[in-house]
Formats: structure tokens, C-alpha cells, sequence
């Protein structure tokens, strides 16, 4: 994949691992490229039910690489822009065509398109040790991951401005208080719980997992008659499949059902 970038898969789990500790995990054009990949990759593979991304060492990721970038020939603005469209916001495009549960395990600070590419995951863990900030004002940028689209979706518009206009880095507990992280973890539990929900996720039916996440993330962007219209279809192709019935047969029987995502 990337020597930056690791990509393992396990009980049908693919983990997605930001690996330059060395450097806080921050992020190089190339490290992205592959990330997108291994993103378009596990889609594809029917092996895959859960995706799972982390970073190696005591930081999930900082960032885009301040020296690198500073390191770089001058760029003209559309260069920069092109920089973005075809690196970093490949993440965010490559998560919209993921209908598979994606779970990110933030082990460390997450600051900048660090904490823009987490929000974007379905389902945030973090560990106490964790730091999240939108640092982008620190060093005379906008926030060019994505994040003026996600976090204010998570944490409302006007406390999204005030982590955007500020640069602070707030704690693992304050990121759940306003619920930009689902939970938050000694750090030595972290990935055992994340890999927890992701195996709980990987044993329920599939249809119905997907079906989930497509009808929530439409629901935001369409209106209400729209949404029941789209779900009732949903509806109809889910219940007449096996892992419906097993269900239904399995309670009957009073035993656990046995999935097969069919």
C-alpha cells in the first residue's frame, strides 16, 4: 500500500493505520493517495463488513505536513486548489461512496485535516490522552479538509465557529460532552473496544447495516415525505431477504440467528 500506510484486514474488519509516528501521523500527499485507496479497496471487498482507521504511536494524525509543505516550490492559488481537490478531499469523496460502517479509533491528537478526515468517519472512539483541535487559524489557514461541511453537523454552528475562529485544543472529554466523539476510553482499551463495536457491527445483518447508513446520511440532505418514501423501498427489499427471515425464525426458536448478509 504505502510504507506510511498500513492496511491489514482481520474477522472481516479492514484497519486503515496512519503509520509516521515519527512526525504525529501529519500527513504527505502520497500517505492520502493511499488512504483514499485502501478506502476504495475495502468497499470493494465483499470480505469487508467494518473499517476501522487509526494511527500508530501516541497521535492519530496532526495534520498535513507543515514542514514538507513549507519545504515545497511556491504554487500558484489554483495549484493549491488542485493540491486539495486531488489529494485530500479524495478521503472525504471516497467516504461518501463507503455504505459500510466506518469506525475511526483516535489513540492521540487529532488537530487540523487530522480531526477534518475523523469527523468524516461514521463513529468516533477516543482515548483520555486524546487531543482535538481545528488549528487551521493557527497558521493562517481554512479548514481545507471538509471540515466547515462536518463538524458543524455534529456540534452546531456555533460551536463549530467558535473551535474554527479559536485553534483550541479541547480534551477526549469535552470532544464527547458536545458530541463530536461517541465515547471515550482509557487509552489502553481504545482499540479493544473500538474492535468490540466493529465485530458487533461485522455479526448483524448487512442489508440492514448498509441500508442504515445510506437512509441516515440521505435523510440529512433530502426532506421528510423524500426520506419516508426512500426508506419505505428500503423496507421492502429487506424484509423479503434470508437474513430477515432467519431472524424472525431465530426468535421464534429462542436461539441467536445465524446472518449470512443475504
Amino acid at each position: 500500500m504505502h510504507e506510511h500506510l498500513r492496511y491489514e484486514t482481520a474477522d472481516r474488519i479492514a484497519t486503515i493505520t496512519l503509520n509516521r509516528p515519527d512526525r504525529m501521523n501529519a500527513f504527505t500527499w502520497e500517505m492520502v493517495d493511499a488512504w483514499a485507496a485502501a478506502l476504495t479497496e475495502a468497499q470493494r471487498d465483499d470480505g469487508i463488513l467494518v473499517i476501522v482507521v487509526t494511527g500508530a504511536g501516541k497521535a492519530f494524525c496532526s495534520g498535513g505536513d507543515i514542514q514538507g509543505m513549507g519545504e515545497r516550490r511556491e504554487r500558484t492559488p489554483l495549484q493549491r486548489k488542485n493540491e486539495l481537490a486531488g489529494h485530500v478531499h479524495r478521503i472525504p469523496l471516497a467516504l461518501e461512496s463507503v455504505d459500510k460502517p466506518v469506525i475511526a479509533a483516535i489513540n492521540g491528537a487529532a488537530a487540523g485535516a487530522g480531526l477534518d478526515l475523523a469527523l468524516q468517519c461514521d463513529l468516533r472512539y477516543a482515548a483520555e490522552s486524546a487531543r482535538l483541535g481545528e488549528t487551521y487559524v493557527r497558521v493562517g489557514l481554512v479548514p481545507g479538509a471538509g471540515g466547515t461541511w462536518f463538524l458543524p453537523r455534529l456540534v452546531g454552528t456555533a460551536k463549530a465557529l467558535e473551535l474554527f475562529w479559536t485553534g483550541e485544543l479541547i480534551s477526549a472529554s469535552e470532544a464527547e460532552r458536545i458530541g463530536m466523539v461517541n465515547k471515550v476510553l482509557p487509552d489502553d482499551q481504545l482499540l479493544g473496544h473500538v474492535r468490540e463495536v466493529a465485530d458487533k457491527i461485522a455479526r448483524a445483518p448487512q442489508l440492514s447495516v448498509r441500508f442504515i447508513k445510506r437512509a441516515v446520511y440521505q435523510g440529512i440532505r433530502i426532506d421528510l415525505r423524500t426520506s419516508l418514501d426512500l426508506i419505505s423501498s428500503h423496507y421492502a427489499v429487506v424484509s423479503s431477504s434470508a437474513d430477515h427471515k432467519e431472524a424472525v425464525q431465530a426468535y421464534l426458536e429462542k436461539r441467536k440467528p445465524n446472518f449470512t448478509g443475504s
